[in-house]
């Protein structure tokens, strides 16, 4: 995983041969991209760096594939220190078998897997004496797994309600309780419709509180302000003086939650 890379600003030509990925040439290194259609109807090309170290770029149906090329290539010094973030985290990822032993993340802390296997009793888990123990009825990792993700997704809506009430009263621009709702996504912690409802991942539930208020904060600045504006980041700033650093935390944690 780890090469040699000379550090320069300098982004070459682009590379696209016949049944590959289009990229460009940054810091002696391919950059390859998958270029999606873009969701919102707003006119702008998103970048995304993905925990897999996959970069995918949202853009309009009519952009041009040189536009898009553009775009990538003015934020290619951002993609590539994303990617090397992403790629020291991945060094130290062990893949999941889900047997007792191994440690998982709930509210920034680790804890250790007791799995038991109970043939009378319905599959669940219980945090218990700093451990996580999973009832399954017949061990397979697949079912170990189910019931963890089962347990997270309602940990995450306790959780994340708790934390929306918590904050709210910082938001002075919010007038009314937003509507709030779970959704497992690939690419993103959260994020906030036009209409105001605020849609957070359940995986965020792994991260520490401070990272899931910075969340939500991040996205009710959003219901004032749609985009990253120098407005949006002011109020940011208001509501959480220190944001950038919690941020920082929640990214070095994003591969380790994403892909363990």
């Amino acid at each position: 995983m780890n090469v040699a890379i000379r550090f320069s600003d300098q982004v070459s030509e682009e590379r696209q041969p016949y049944g590959e990925k289009p990229g460009f040439y940054y810091a002696d290194e391919l950059i390859e991209f998958e270029r999606v259609a873009a969701k919102s109807p707003q006119r702008k090309i998103k970048i995304k760096v993905l925990p897999d170290c996959s970069v995918k770029i949202a853009a309009p149906i009519d952009s041009s594939d040189e536009e898009v090329l553009r775009a990538a290539k003015k934020r290619a010094r951002w993609i590539h220190q994303q990617l090397r973030e992403f790629r020291k985290q991945l060094t130290h990822i062990t893949p999941r078998r889900y047997v007792s032993g191994e440690s998982h993340y709930y509210l920034g802390k680790q804890y250790v897997l007791k799995v038991l296997i109970k043939p009378d009793q319905a599959a669940g888990v219980k945090l218990l004496r700093g451990q996580l123990e999973v009832n399954v009825r017949e061990y397979t990792p697949e079912r170990v797994k189910a019931a963890m993700e089962a347990w997270y997704k309602v940990r995450a809506k306790e959780v994340f309600h708790k934390r929306l009430d918590a904050v709210l009263e910082q938001a002075l621009w919010v007038d009314k309780r937003p509507p709030l709702r779970t959704l497992t996504m690939q690419t993103q912690w959260g994020s906030c419709s036009p209409n105001g409802r605020i849609t957070l991942n359940p995986l965020l539930v792994k991260a520490p509180r401070e990272c899931i208020d910075y969340v939500i904060l991040h996205e009710l600045c959003h219901i004032a302000e749609h985009n990253h504006s120098e407005r949006f980041y002011r109020l940011m700033g208001q509501v959480m003086p220190n944001w950038e650093v919690v941020k920082g935390r929640l990214d070095q944690m994003a591969g380790r939650i994403f892909n363990g």
